[in-house]
């Protein structure tokens, strides 16, 4: 008998394989990823798995093979926020520099502020990270979903007490010093597109 488990996840994307998908776990509180197959499917539901982009939270059915191998028997977008990754990033811009500074004059591994747009109004979280050279690499474990974004991003709907959809952006500038989270707060407002169109990040 073929097991199948239903759960809430946020979509990733390919960062091990392009034909599986990245799944992280929002039921609970130990965020663990699961790569799903994303070949083989018909119909309808072919074409709701091809739609899936890197940040949507689903409702999903998984039926599992004897391999352990995972494919979707269902699935349904609840949310569709949206997620990219960005590495060796050139032309940083202004605050995640100035937030960095501020950590490593501080002599702290990371640093966070708030964003505001021109009229005071907050528009973004950021958050910087010191990469771990020869230890851990901070940006592939994001990536991977091995250290969880669902807690920045927990933390932003607890403090605007909503869940609307967020576009985040997880960078690396080219000299590798740390890692950059910045969460949106409006997609596809004007912040967000001005992001994704300076750093080059595909519309989704």
């Amino acid at each position: 008998m073929e097991l199948t488990t239903r759960g809430r996840y946020r979509v990733f994307g390919h960062p091990r394989d392009p034909e599986e998908l990245l799944l992280v776990e929002l039921d609970g509180e130990s965020f663990d990823p699961t790569y799903v197959r994303i070949d083989g499917y018909e119909g309808s539901l072919a074409d709701e798995v091809s739609a899936l982009r890197p940040g949507y939270v689903v409702e999903a059915t998984l039926a599992w093979d004897d391999d352990g191998t995972p494919a979707f028997e269902t699935v349904d977008v609840e949310q569709r926020s949206r997620i990219e990754f960005v590495d060796a990033v050139t032309g940083l811009f202004e605050a995640a520099n100035e937030t960095w500074n501020e950590a490593v004059a501080a002599g702290e591994g990371m640093n966070s502020r708030v964003t505001r747009d021109t009229d005071g109004r907050p528009n973004g979280a950021l958050y910087v990270f010191a990469e771990q050279p020869g230890a851990r690499d901070l940006f592939d474990e994001f990536e991977s979903g091995v250290l969880p974004l669902e807690p920045l991003l927990q933390r932003v709907n607890d403090e605007r007490d909503d869940d609307d959809p967020r576009e985040v952006f997880v960078m690396r500038p080219v000299d590798g010093e740390f890692v950059v989270v910045y969460i949106v707060f409006e997609k596809e407002g004007l912040l967000a597109n001005t992001v994704r169109e300076t750093y080059d990040c595909p519309r989704r």
